[in-house]
């Protein structure tokens, strides 16, 4: 039995959207957004990416005030424990960022090909 190759590796774009008032918006706030949806709360999703809830709890701060409205719905913990789920700010945020960056992955890919046959990555 034969094992199916991998596909070849092609370079990747990373998107990092800098904002008129300084604020960005990249990757690991998005993939952050999107673990605090799957996992119910900022806690696990810091785990699960391991981060610090410290720095998770920043990097949705840092997300409300860039949105100008909060990016997820918090409960406290206690006996039952909190929560958290996204807001409809932090779900079109997370919809947006990725459609861009679908768009921008669209519009590299003939140049990222060129790149990879050029430098035989």
């Amino acid at each position: 039995m034969t094992e199916a190759a991998a596909p070849a590796a092609q370079p990747m774009l990373s998107l990092r959207i800098d904002l008129p008032d300084g604020g960005r918006i990249g990757p690991g706030k998005i993939r952050l957004l999107e673990a605090i949806d799957r996992e119910g709360s900022i806690s696990a999703a810091g785990r699960a990416l391991g981060m610090s809830y410290r720095r998770a709890w920043d990097l949705v701060d840092a997300l409300n005030k860039l949105a100008n409205t909060p990016v997820i719905d918090a409960s406290t913990g206690g006996f039952r424990g909190g929560g958290a789920t996204l807001t409809d700010a932090g779900r079109n945020l997370v919809a947006d960022y990725r459609a861009i960056e679908r768009a921008a992955q669209r519009a590299a890919l003939p140049r990222l090909t060129a790149l990879a046959r050029r430098t035989g990555k």
